[in-house]
């Protein structure tokens, strides 16, 4: 297995949690951030991390981590590692963060971003061909209708309050990801 400390030097992505044992061989249940779900399962190499703990016990932890099989199991995946055989090894992984690299996910088309490629961006607003700072993308939710960036204000928002704007064609007219930009046509006080 590789070394968790060169890992965290690369640019990875968080895809997955191990949430528990599952049965009796080793297998676990996993939570997938990766739409469709199972799209977890298809990463060749995954990196593991125990969040939230000292950097001593992150080196511990495994490091490259490699499935031995998995599958679809209700609304999660459930899988088995290389080397974890048996129930108490499998819970030993709960809590498990679950890394992939950015360069094993597949190429986007244009106009196209991972929500991770947003998170950080500052927003601006071009409403009524003005000119407003927002803030800075702090996350994105997923609404069923459309997905929505949640903009946290920074010092150069014109207020303090946070912000929900919808992420469609009608509102984002433009993400400009090596200015680390997204102007959207959102009324200042909405």
């Amino acid at each position: 297995m590789d070394d968790p400390v060169a890992a965290e030097r690369e640019d990875l992505l968080l895809a997955g949690r191990v949430t528990g044992a599952y049965g009796i061989k080793g297998w676990v249940r996993i939570h997938s951030f990766t739409d469709p779900v199972a799209n977890l399962l298809a990463f060749g190499k995954w990196f593991a991390r125990h969040p939230g703990r000292s950097a001593q016990e992150r080196r511990q932890c495994p490091g490259e981590i490699s499935i031995a099989e998995g599958r679809a199991q209700g609304k999660g995946l459930i899988a088995r590692f290389d080397g974890v055989n048996d129930r108490d090894e499998a819970e030993q992984l709960r809590g498990i963060e679950l890394w992939v690299p950015k360069s094993c996910l597949p190429a986007l088309g244009k106009n196209e971003y991972y929500w991770s490629d947003l998170v950080g961006l500052t927003v601006r607003s071009c409403w009524n061909e003005g000119d407003y700072a927002f803030g800075r993308v702090k996350e994105l939710l997923e609404t069923g209708a459309n997905d929505v960036l949640v903009v946290s204000p920074d010092r150069e928002s014109g207020d303090t309050r946070e912000r929900l704007i919808p992420y469609t064609e009608q509102v984002v007219r433009k993400v400009d990801l090596s200015s680390r930009l997204i102007l959207v046509d959102w009324h200042p006080e909405d």
